[in-house]
């Protein structure tokens, strides 16, 4: 098992790397382990509302981000997946899909991913013309005919960010009308090359080797619409599952108290895979910060 640490924190987008800074701040003896760095702040398109910036993209605030953690010379495991979370003793045991490893307090910030559609056609031609991102693949779409699949922030975001690249954009909502901030909704909208299709739901993702159209049905009719590009922005499940046995809320999001204490003591959680609402990149990173007050507290506590 090798060496406890007094902290691990799993998962590094802004709940995840403000938690280290903090820790690190504070001596504790840390580690990072995460699939990545930054989370969805990475592959979020144009940024207008954190404070400090009146502009930035999601991947530059996530450079920043990671810029932030490694001036600290803090421990990161990248490219490992953590398998399984549990309490053991008077420590908390975290195996990943490498090795196994050991802390007195875990803070768990793994975020959230992107819903799948469950429909026929979307495995087959996943990355073959479906995409769960538009910041990363939008410029392979130049001059084509797409599809946004969502109505609320992330398929705006989506959408204006194709507004910039595609030919046309069908969004596909469920709901009777557009969600999302007013401001990003007016630009949609505005666009002379977006087509809005309210209680729609796509039935199938059709094509031959690449997406070549999707069907969708609207009240009692179905029709096919020609695209070439698809993306999914239909939610967000939280990355909460190697957690078993702390309680969850029918989302499947780690419950958290005031002091982000999830019901097993030693674990705690912030940011978008707790059920604190509003999930918003400044939301988050406060909620890092928080979640290691608190645990360098309670390990000042438990101190023997």
């Amino acid at each position: 098992m090798g060496q406890t640490y007094d902290l691990i924190i799993i998962g590094a987008g802004p709940a995840g790397i403000t938690a280290s800074v903090y820790a690190a701040r504070k001596r504790l003896n840390l580690m990072v382990i995460t699939r990545d760095i930054g989370g969805q702040a990475a592959i979020s398109g144009d940024i207008g509302n954190y404070t400090g910036y009146q502009f930035i993209t999601g991947p530059d605030l996530a450079a920043k981000f990671e810029e932030h953690m490694r001036t600290y010379g803090i421990t990161v495991k990248e490219n490992e997946e953590v398998i399984e979370v549990k309490k053991i003793a008077n420590a908390v045991s975290v195996k990943t899909d490498k090795e196994p490893y050991e802390a007195r307090v875990v803070i768990v910030t793994s975020g959230k991913k992107s819903r799948e559609l469950g429909v026929p056609g979307e495995r087959e031609y996943k990355n073959r013309g479906i995409s769960y991102c538009a910041t990363c693949d939008a410029p392979l779409f130049s001059g084509k005919d797409v599809a946004v699949i969502g109505g609320g922030n992330s398929a705006l975001d989506a959408a204006l960010q194709l507004i910039k690249i595609a030919r046309r954009i069908y969004i596909i909502n469920i709901t009777p009308a557009l969600g999302g901030d007013a401001i990003m909704r007016e630009k949609v909208i505005g666009s002379n090359i977006v087509i809005v299709y309210n209680n729609a739901r796509v039935a199938a993702v059709i094509g031959d080797k690449l997406v070549k159209g999707i069907r969708i049905k609207r009240e009692d009719r179905e029709e096919t619409l020609p695209v070439e590009g698809v993306f999914v922005e239909a939610g967000l499940v939280p990355n909460s599952e190697f957690v078993k046995d702390v309680e969850k809320n029918k989302l499947g999001e780690i419950k958290i108290n005031s002091r982000n204490e999830t019901s097993i003591p030693g674990i705690f959680a912030a940011g978008d895979v707790t059920d604190v609402p509003g999930k918003q990149i400044i939301i988050a990173a406060g909620e890092g910060s928080k979640a290691t007050l608190n645990a360098f507290r309670y390990l000042a506590q438990t101190r023997s």
